[in-house]
């Protein structure tokens, strides 16, 4: 991610998730500083921070059947605990 966009004027956003263990309050903070983790992480390597958002869904948006009350295998559970990228928009390159 960092070298696309060192080589594209991208503007993207981060979006981190839980599964659906703890309560919905507690994993949409867990979220939020997931994601603002991994855009520090990303600024420390250079990119600009206004190319970035950092967004926490907590256990809203699930890959799986793992919801609440729903017995998982710790794999399953796993396959929610992800943080992802969508590019947002694009910027003008310099003209110089």
């Amino acid at each position: 991610l960092i070298q696309v966009m060192k080589e594209n004027p991208v503007t993207i956003e981060l979006g981190s998730h839980t599964d659906s263990r703890g309560s919905k309050a507690s994993n949409l903070e867990l979220s939020q500083k997931r994601a603002e983790s991994a855009v520090r992480y990303i600024i420390l390597k250079g990119i600009d921070p206004t190319r970035i958002t950092a967004l926490g869904y907590g256990e809203t948006k699930p890959k799986n059947k793992c919801a609440d009350g729903v017995p998982c295998s710790p794999a399953e559970y796993q396959v929610n605990r992800r943080t992802e990228f969508k590019v947002t928009g694009f910027m003008k390159k310099d003209a110089s």
